[in-house]
C-alpha cells in the first residue's frame, strides 16, 4: 500500500521534474561553456598585454633608430648644399677667370658673391691707404663701401654655415683649386654620411618590420579577446534567462508538494475525528459516561439493576467484595 501510495504522489510530477532535470542540465551546459570562453578570453589577454609590452620598449627602440637616421641625413643634406655652393663659386670663378661675366638675370651664388664684395673692399680700402682721390670721387667710393659692407654683413650668415674658405679674387686659379678641393671634401663627406644612413636604413626597416609585426600580433589578440568576451556573455545570457524557468520548475514542484501534504494532513485528520471511540479518546468517555449516568443504565460487570434477585448495583458490589474478601482468607489458612 505504501509503494502505491508514493507511486500516486510521484505521478503527477513526473514530467515536470523529468523537464526540470533536463533544464537543470543545459544550464550546467551552459556554464560549462561560458566559463569556458571567460578562461580563454583572460588567457588571450594575458598574451594581447605581453605583445603590447614588448611592442612598447620596441617602440623606444625604433624612436632611437629613427632619430639617429634624421640626424644623419641632415648631415647629407648640409653636405650636399655645402658642395653645391661651392661648385657655383668655382663656376663662377671659371668665367670670370675666362674674361666672361655672369649674364645679367643669372643668379650667383652667395659665396661667389661674398668672395668678390670681399675682394673689391679690400682693394678699395688699399685704394684709399696708397693713393689720394679728390673729395667728390671719395665720397662716392666711401658710399659704395658702406653699401658693400652691408651686403657682406647680409651674406655672411649664409656663407658661415657652409663653413667656406675665403679665396683670393686675385689668384683665381690657385681660388678654383682650393673651391674644388673643397666641394669634393663635402662631397666624399656626403657620400659617408649616405652609407651610414643606408646601414641604419637596413637596421630601420627590420626595426619597423618587428614594430608592425608586433602590433598586428597585437590587435590579433585583441579581437581574438573580444570574441571570446562576446561569446562568454551570449552564454551567460542564456543561462540567466533558462535559470528563469528552472525557478519556475523548483516553484511549482514545491507548490505541488505543499498541496498534497495539506491535503494528507486535513484527510488524516478528518478520519482520525471519525474513528475516535472512549477508549482512544478521554473526551469522548468522558461524554459516554455521564450520558449513562444521566440515563440511569450504567452496567458493571455485565449486570444492570433490573436483574434476576432484585440485587442493587451497590449490593452486588458488596456481596463481589466480601466474595473476594473470603477468597483470599480460605487461601492464607492452607499456606
Amino acid at each position: 500500500m505504501r509503494g502505491m501510495k508514493d507511486d500516486a504522489e510521484e505521478k503527477p510530477d513526473a514530467e515536470l521534474r523529468e523537464e526540470l532535470q533536463t533544464m537543470e542540465a543545459k544550464v550546467r551546459k551552459l556554464r560549462e561553456t561560458r566559463n569556458s570562453f571567460s578562461d580563454s578570453a583572460k588567457q588571450t589577454a594575458d598574451k594581447r598585454n605581453a605583445i603590447q609590452a614588448q611592442f612598447k620598449e620596441h617602440r623606444e627602440k625604433s624612436s632611437l633608430v629613427l632619430s639617429e637616421v634624421k640626424v644623419i641625413r641632415a648631415e647629407i643634406k648640409l653636405f650636399k648644399e655645402k658642395r653645391n655652393a661651392i661648385q657655383d663659386q668655382v663656376r663662377q670663378l671659371i668665367s670670370q677667370a675666362k674674361g666672361r661675366r655672369g649674364e645679367k638675370n643669372e643668379k650667383r651664388s652667395a659665396t661667389a658673391e661674398f668672395a668678390q664684395l670681399k675682394q673689391e673692399v679690400d682693394n678699395m680700402e688699399r685704394t684709399f691707404e696708397t693713393s689720394s682721390v679728390g673729395p667728390k670721387k671719395e665720397k662716392e667710393m666711401m658710399a659704395s663701401l658702406k653699401l658693400k659692407h652691408r651686403r657682406i654683413a647680409e651674406l655672411e650668415p649664409e656663407v658661415e654655415k657652409f663653413e667656406l674658405v675665403s679665396v683670393d679674387l686675385s689668384d683665381l686659379d690657385g681660388s678654383i683649386k682650393i673651391l674644388k678641393s673643397e666641394a669634393d671634401a663635402a662631397h666624399a663627406a656626403m657620400i659617408e654620411a649616405v652609407g651610414r644612413v643606408t646601414e641604419k636604413s637596413e637596421e630601420l626597416d627590420e626595426v619597423f618590420a618587428h614594430r608592425d609585426f608586433l602590433k598586428a600580433e597585437g590587435d590579433r589578440f585583441h579581437e581574438e579577446y573580444l570574441e571570446f568576451r562576446k561569446k562568454a556573455d551570449e552564454m551567460h545570457e542564456k543561462t540567466v534567462e533558462l535559470m528563469k524557468d528552472v525557478d519556475k520548475a523548483r516553484d511549482q514542484l514545491k507548490l505541488a508538494k505543499k498541496e498534497r501534504e495539506s491535503w494528507i494532513t486535513d484527510h488524516n485528520k478528518s478520519v482520525k475525528s471519525q474513528m475516535s471511540t472512549g477508549a482512544s479518546s478521554e473526551k469522548v468517555a468522558d461524554e459516554l459516561v455521564s450520558g449513562l449516568i444521566s440515563s440511569g443504565s450504567l452496567r458493571m460487570g455485565g449486570t444492570s439493576n433490573k436483574d434476576s434477585g432484585g440485587t442493587s448495583r451497590l449490593a452486588i458490589g458488596k456481596s463481589s467484595k466480601k466474595a473476594g474478601m473470603r477468597r483470599i482468607d480460605m487461601q492464607n489458612r492452607r499456606r
